[in-house]
C-alpha cells in the first residue's frame, strides 16, 4: 500500500519483528528476568560472531566505557584523550571515575579524531592514560596510527565503537582493535536491546575486573545463587562496584539482533548508495566520508554555507516542514555547559569540529526504509538546497 504523504517521516525507527518479541515471553516464562543464561549467551554469540575472546554484556555503552576505563588505570590524577566531536558520555564517563579529559580535533576530511593531533596532546599532556577515539557514524578511525602512538607513548587504546556495529576491517572489527572497545545497543544503534552495551577487552585481568566491578563489586556470579538449589548463598563484597550488568529480557532481544546485524547493513549501506548518488551532483551538499569497514550507522549530509542563503538550522528547520526526522551528530563539547564551564573550552581551539558541527544534518536513515520514504527524504533535500541556493 502506498505512504500516506503527509505521514511524518522519523529520524530511526528501530527493526523489530517477530523474532524479538517471541525472544522476550520465553525470557517472561522461564522465571528469571535479570542477567543469567540470556546473557551469557548473547556474551558468547557477540564473541563468536566478532571473532574476539573476551566479550561482557552491560547496561549501557557509558557504563562499558566507565567499566573499560577503570580496568585499564582510568581515575584520579590521570586523564583520557578523546575528541570533542563525540556524545557527551564519552568523556563524562572519565569524570565518574574522577579522571580529566583532554581533546583532540578531529580530521579535517572526516568526523574521526586526527592522529597528528593525538601525538601533539601525548606531548603536552604526560597523565592521560587512555586514548579514546570514537568510530563516528560508523566509519572506523586510523586505528593503525592510533594504536602505534598508543604502544609508542605507554598509552591504552579504548574505543569507542557505539556506532561501529559491524565494522569489518583489515585488522578485524571495530571495537576489538585496540586494548578494548565499546558497542552500544542504545534504541537507534546498528542493532538494539533498547538499552544496553558490549565491553570487548583485550587480556584476563582486564575482564576479570570489569566481571568484578559491573556487579556491586561481588565476588561471584550472582544469578547462579539464586538458580541452583546447591550454590551456596554466601558472597562477598571485594570492591565498591557499580550496578552495569545486562538483563536478560534485553539480552534476549540483543541475541535475535545479532542474527540480522549483516541484513541491517546491508539495507543501510542501499540506502546509503541511494542518497548518495541523488545528492552527489547537487552543488550545495556535500556527502559524508566513506571508507573500509563503514557500518553506516548514520548519513552525515553536509551543508555548504557559502552556496545557500541559509545555514545549517534554517536548512534542518525547512526539512522538518517537510516533515522529516532529522538530528545532528554532534553538538561538540566545547558547545556543551558543563565542559565550557569546567575546561574553558572554545570553538576556536578545534576549527575542524566547529566546521563540520555547523554543517552537518544527520537525515532519517535505518533499515527497512520504504522507497517511498528514501524518494521523499531526497525530494525535500533537494527542493530545500534548490531553493535556497546563491544565483
Amino acid at each position: 500500500m502506498a505512504e500516506n504523504m503527509n505521514d511524518n517521516i522519523p529520524f530511526f525507527k528501530p527493526s523489530f519483528s517477530q523474532d524479538e518479541e517471541d525472544a522476550v515471553l520465553r525470557v517472561l516464562r522461564s522465571g528469571w528476568l535479570t542477567t543469567g543464561p540470556e546473557a551469557l549467551a548473547f556474551e558468547n554469540e557477540f564473541s563468536r560472531f566478532i571473532g574476539g575472546t573476551h566479550c561482557l554484556a552491560v547496561n549501557s555503552a557509558t557504563s562499558g566505557l566507565m567499566l573499560a576505563y577503570d580496568a585499564f588505570g582510568v581515575g584520579p590524577g590521570t586523564s583520557i584523550l578523546t575528541t570533542p566531536y563525540t556524545f557527551a558520555s564519552t568523556a563524562t564517563a572519565a569524570r565518574h571515575l574522577g579522571a580529566d579529559i583532554r581533546w583532540a580535533d578531529i580530521e579535517s576530511d572526516s568526523y574521526n579524531i586526527d592522529p597528528n593531533r593525538i601525538e601533539e596532546a601525548l606531548k603536552k599532556h604526560p597523565e592521560i592514560r587512555a586514548i579514546v577515539p570514537v568510530h563516528v557514524a560508523g566509519l572506523p578511525c586510523d586505528m593503525e596510527a592510533i594504536c602505534y602512538l598508543g604502544k609508542k607513548y605507554g598509552k591504552a587504546v579504548i574505543e569507542d565503537a557505539a556506532h561501529a556495529f559491524p565494522s569489518r576491517t583489515p585488522g578485524g572489527f571495530a571495537g576489538t582493535l585496540g586494548d578494548a572497545g565499546v558497542w552500544s545497543f542504545y534504541a537507534t544503534k546498528t542493532i538494539t536491546t533498547g538499552e544496553g552495551g558490549m565491553v570487548h577487552v583485550r587480556g584476563d585481568e582486564a575482564e576479570k575486573r570489569i566481571k568484578l566491578m559491573r556487579s556491586h563489586g561481588i565476588n561471584r556470579t550472582i544469578w547462579d545463587r539464586y538458580t541452583s538449589v546447591q550454590a551456596s548463598w554466601v558472597y562477598d563484597v571485594v570492591e565498591d562496584g557499580w550496578k552495569c550488568n545486562l538483563p536478560d529480557i534485553l539480552a534476549a532481544i540483543g541475541r535475535e539482533q545479532l542474527k540480522k546485524a549483516d541484513s541491517f547493513l546491508d539495507q543501510r549501506s542501499k540506502t546509503a548508495r541511494k542518497y548518495a548518488e541523488a545528492f552527489r551532483s547537487c552543488p550545495s551538499l556535500e556527502l559524508p566520508p566513506d571508507g573500509t569497514g563503514n557500518a553506516w550507522h548514520l548519513f552525515l549530509l553536509r551543508i555548504i554555507p557559502e552556496k545557500l542563503t541559509i545555514g545549517r538550522d534554517e536548512f534542518a528547520a525547512e526539512l522538518q516542514k517537510q516533515g522529516l526526522g532529522i538530528s545532528v551528530h554532534f553538538i561538540p563539547h566545547f558547545e556543551l555547559t558543563y565542559f565550557k564551564k569546567r575546561y574553558n573550552l572554545t570553538r576556536e581551539e578545534f576549527p575542524c569540529s566547529a566546521r563540520r558541527y555547523e554543517t552537518t544534518i544527520t537525515l532519517p536513515f535505518w533499515p527497512g526504509m520504504s522507497e517511498e520514504q528514501e524518494d521523499r527524504v531526497i525530494r525535500a533535500v533537494i527542493s530545500t538546497a534548490d531553493t535556497y541556493a546563491r544565483s
